[in-house]
């Protein structure tokens, strides 16, 4: 399965990540998510980093969003669905939990978990490191306050 075929499995988001790897340097279209017009998003926004995992960002065409490479390796959206809880694994980098779907690898999604707007991210492993990546994006996405933490079954049983 080619790297498009996997991208397109992940929906609009990783749809705009397959055709931007075909693209040349101009400005990657992606489409906002349904709450990019949260305030909040904004504050995200401003905040992103000019370069993640060594990528030079680039200007997209939506709201909240933003990525970085070229070709576009890296892909963020702000306001997307507030994820519950789930199976998926959780990490924590730098005090920001990220839910990781690696269901399409060498394409990751990472979506912040307990946070409100929620921000996913999507790499291209092949191109980058999904944790030099979320520890770049850490600073902007931390101003979203934080309402949970993942929790791991045995803190559950175990009463911490």
């Amino acid at each position: 399965m080619n790297i498009r075929t996997r991208a397109l499995a992940f929906g609009t988001l990783s749809a705009v990540l397959g055709l931007s790897l075909v693209g040349c340097a101009g400005q990657v279209p992606m489409t906002p998510a349904k709450d990019a017009n949260n305030p909040e998003c904004a504050s995200v926004t401003v905040r992103l980093p000019d370069t993640v995992a060594e990528l030079k960002k680039r200007e997209t065409n939506a709201q909240a969003t933003g990525a970085w490479g070229t070709p576009a390796s890296v892909l963020l959206t702000c306001g997307v669905e507030v994820p519950g809880p789930t199976t998926l694994p959780c990490v924590s980098v730098n005090d920001v939990d990220w839910i990781e779907d690696d269901s399409q690898a060498p394409l990751y999604r990472y979506t912040t978990y307990g946070r409100t707007p929620a921000v996913e991210v999507v790499i291209d492993s092949d191109a980058v490191s999904g944790t030099t990546t979320l520890v770049d994006l850490g600073a902007a996405v931390s101003v979203l306050p934080s309402t949970a933490k993942c929790t791991d079954l045995a803190d559950v049983f175990s009463g911490k």
